[in-house]
């Protein structure tokens, strides 16, 4: 007894370290993540793991990709289910397995199309050249914008699908989107529209504006990145596509792009989680870094597409054989989150940390 009297004694002097250190609210924040001290047993009380407050952003280039606070860097661990939760993944696939839409190599075999969205990133002094936006003049940012001739599009020069191409401005943290974008002989682009972000800033497009994406977010921020598989950590939501959405969209998304009313069809914008209790330890351990941030993080419906599509960046150090390690789990092995608590403005991606 007195061991144990000691010891909780012991612990409690450590809780006081820590208020000293970080503050009554780092405190507040470092616990928010993990459930409170609780007793053993036995009686014993041991205190929960406490995660280290302000958090760095995932950074590309030495750019911070938005503020550690936006919602895109925010976890979503203890957030409650939604109400709707079932029927949000019944409509998109309870029973349709992931695929990471990602990886090394070309596909079809034999063509230029790398597998993924792909991105570039350039200096501060790479010129600008003239872009026309054809089909959503009225909802993108004007360019010019420094996007070089050789940028990699994607599905790679021939393409006809989405033709994203993603430029980030790596000495002043700028990042340019287009989508449908085609080369024009004299270094100038034609796109169906485009869009621009500070990334230092948690400002959102106007409400109703599309981006590169359907949801009016950005891409680049949601991309997994082989780089982050291997340093072991991935800290932001990822980026995924479902077939038939909802003609709405919440809280961070800006733009819809269905006629869809039903109520369970799911808005862009909408938050999921791999489930806390899905065993992830049978998996290769670079892929148990992607899904620890599958429960961390979690996803965010950011376009239509197939069923369970999980977007990254093409590189060629991606192992396409583990990365279909992720065809086991399947819709019904997530849960939709409600981020309501988060949004402190409509129109700002700062999130209240939960």
């Amino acid at each position: 007894m007195r061991i144990k009297l000691l010891r909780n004694v012991v612990l409690s002097l450590l809780v006081v370290i820590v208020v000293v250190v970080l503050g009554v609210g780092g405190l507040a924040t470092a616990v928010s993540r993990h459930a409170a001290a609780s007793p053993t047993a036995d009686g014993d009380v041991y205190l929960p793991i406490i995660a280290t407050p302000g958090t760095p952003p995932p950074q590309i280039a030495g750019c911070a990709i938005f503020p550690g606070d936006n919602i895109w860097n925010t976890p979503v661990d203890t957030l409650p289910i939604h109400a709707n939760s079932t029927n949000y993944i019944n409509t998109i696939g309870a029973d349709s397995g992931l695929h990471a839409d990602f990886g090394s190599g070309v596909w079809p075999p034999g063509s230029n199309s790398p597998i993924g969205i792909p991105y570039v990133d350039v200096s501060g002094s790479q010129p600008d050249v003239p872009i026309t936006f054809v089909a959503y003049p009225e909802e993108s940012d004007d360019g010019p914008y420094p996007i070089p001739p050789d940028a990699p599009i994607e599905g790679g020069p021939d393409s006809d699908g989405d033709r994203h191409i993603i430029v980030l401005d790596r000495d002043n943290c700028i990042l340019y989107e287009m989508y449908s974008a085609y080369p024009q002989p004299d270094d100038s682009w034609e796109a169906a529209n485009g869009a621009v972000y500070d990334l230092s800033s948690h400002d959102l497009r106007p409400n109703g504006w599309t981006s590169a994406d359907a949801a009016g977010l950005p891409i680049l921020p949601g991309l997994l990145r082989y780089d982050e598989v291997a340093a072991g950590e991935i800290r932001h939501a990822i980026r995924f596509t479902a077939p038939e959405t909802q003609a709405a969209h919440i809280w961070p998304a800006r733009h819809d792009a269905s006629s869809y009313t039903g109520s369970n069809y799911p808005p862009m914008g909408l938050r999921l989680r791999l489930r806390a209790d899905y065993d992830i330890s049978g998996f290769s351990p670079e892929i148990q870094v992607i899904l620890r941030a599958f429960k961390t993080y979690g996803l965010i419906l950011a376009d239509n597409g197939s069923a369970w599509y999980i977007s990254g960046a093409p590189d060629e150090r991606w192992d396409n054989d583990m990365l279909h390690e992720m065809d086991v789990i399947t819709g019904a092995d997530f849960e939709v989150v409600d981020t309501s608590s988060l949004m402190i403005d409509p129109d700002s991606g700062q999130a209240a940390q939960p």
